[in-house]
């Protein structure tokens, strides 16, 4: 009787790890139509190698998506500005419409995109995109419909109101 509960608990987590969906994730995939290069603040030049990473984000709502994969940094050369692409798994399962995009951030700033957020340091996110992840062994979906964007600096929530009280103090004064 315990072989036969050891058996079927072995099967089921078999099942429920074969049950999770995947996607490429890459931002320049020629033979999907996708060519999202990835810029610095100016929007001239490419981030290049492991100052900057990226990050697959995923969720069932497009305003609530958490990190999946590992983090990666970009290409150099004529390649800066790319990540190469890769098969990232996710919880949902196969058949599943799952939101998915691209968090980009400073590695200086921390290992996580949200550290880099609380930082300061240079940031930004893709556009949203819906897809159906594919359990293997069926071709997991390219992120089809993924824009450029820059990485641009915010300051941080002390700096804006420093910045605001020395505004206020100058006025005050004039």
């Amino acid at each position: 009787m315990k072989a036969l509960l050891v058996s079927a608990a072995t099967s089921l987590v078999a099942f429920v790890a074969l049950a999770q969906g995947q996607f490429n994730f890459g931002n320049r995939v020629t033979v999907a139509g996708i060519d999202a290069r990835m810029f610095y603040w100016d929007c001239i030049t490419p981030l290049s190698g492991a100052a900057f990473l990226a990050q697959a984000y995923a969720g069932m709502e497009w305003d609530s998506l958490t990190p999946v994969g590992s983090p990666v940094p970009f290409r150099t050369g004529a390649a800066a500005g790319y990540i190469s692409s890769h098969i990232v798994t996710t919880p949902y399962p196969g058949g599943t419409p799952v939101w998915v995009d691209m968090r980009v951030w400073e590695a200086a700033g921390g290992a996580t995109y949200e550290a880099a957020v609380a930082s300061g340091r240079f940031y930004g996110r893709s556009n949203p995109i819906q897809l159906l992840v594919a359990e293997a062994p069926l071709v997991p979906p390219d992120m089809v419909g993924l824009q450029s964007f820059c990485v641009i600096p915010e300051p941080s929530p002390l700096a804006l109101g420093l910045l605001g009280a020395a505004v206020l103090l100058l006025r005050c004064r004039g």
